[in-house]
């Protein structure tokens, strides 16, 4: 049975068409559909047109792959727009399918689900997601979700590149604070998955472009993470987008991902994380594969 699964983030919209065993696509576009929301509390106007126009495309391709069942989910930015039930008409139109707004809870046990299928872990595992909108910290039998993400971050208190010190500064500890309850006891291997652990893993090991198969299992050390960060600190955007490994559309919110990892890491206590490609997506594909 072959299935697409479209996931509605705050900062990119993805798609994957699979049958489980083998995967026929995987198409990520970042939109920013979440642009603004941490203020206004709506989606503004320009990134929902952005977003439909990805939305055509994937509506296209998933029309053409004969697919059996279809699910679209959307996550942070979508919990937290006045609009939400007007984008979703639109997506409906245009997609066949409704999106179905999921919790930051359902959310994190498909990144756990998603990332942990088909590898051999040590355990206890635990998995961050740093999303656009929101983080998660999952756990086999616990996920916390808290509202900070690379696109919250951003506009709190990274806007402006090169970051200041005090902007670095306000930044860590305002991660420091939301991560402040986070406890997830023993960990055996620390998993990360989405778009900015996959890009801070691609910029660490200086890809000449972006490569899956050697991000997926790279193991991203601490001070090289920390290194990494320091260094998108001091870079303008032109300079970040420039980053051959580095979808350009990410360069805003990069530097604020990175110090969600740091922050990540410093709060879990761990020498390196192993990065996934394997996430959300794969993990409500497995749910709709498992529904025959």
């Amino acid at each position: 049975m072959k299935v697409g699964v479209v996931d509605i983030g705050t900062n990119s919209i993805r798609l994957l068409i699979t049958d489980g065993l083998t995967d026929f696509g995987r198409w990520v576009v970042v939109t920013g559909l979440g642009q603004g929301v941490d203020k206004s509390g709506s989606l503004s106007e320009e990134a929902i047109e952005r977003t439909m126009t990805v939305f055509r495309r994937f509506g296209d391709l998933m029309a053409g792959a004969d697919l059996e069942r279809t699910m679209v989910i959307a996550t942070s930015a979508s919990r937290d727009a006045t609009n939400t039930e007007a984008f979703f008409d639109r997506a409906e139109e245009v997609l066949g399918t409704r999106p179905t707004l999921i919790s930051g809870h359902e959310e994190a046990r498909f990144a756990y689900q998603g990332a942990t299928v088909s590898q051999e872990l040590a355990p206890p595992v635990v998995v961050s997601d740093i999303g656009g909108g929101s983080s998660e910290f999952v756990t086999a039998a616990d996920e916390t979700s808290l509202d900070i993400g690379s696109v919250r971050l951003t506009e709190r208190a990274l806007a402006t590149r090169p970051a200041s010190s005090d902007a670095l500064d306000d930044a860590r500890a305002l991660v420091e604070e939301c991560f402040s309850s986070v406890g997830v006891g023993d960990i055996g291997t620390l998993v990360g998955v989405a778009g900015t652990w996959t890009s801070l893993a691609a910029i660490a090991q200086e890809l000449p472009a972006y490569d899956p198969e050697r991000v997926h299992g790279y193991y991203l050390g601490r001070r090289l993470l920390s290194d990494v960060t320091s260094m998108l600190s001091s870079m303008t955007l032109a300079e970040t987008a420039a980053i051959p490994s580095l979808d350009p559309k990410r360069a805003p919110v990069i530097l604020a991902g990175g110090v969600l990892a740091c922050g990540v890491m410093k709060v879990l206590d761990v020498a390196q994380i192993r990065i996934s490609e394997r996430d959300t997506l794969d993990g409500a594909a497995g749910h709709l594969l498992a529904l025959r």
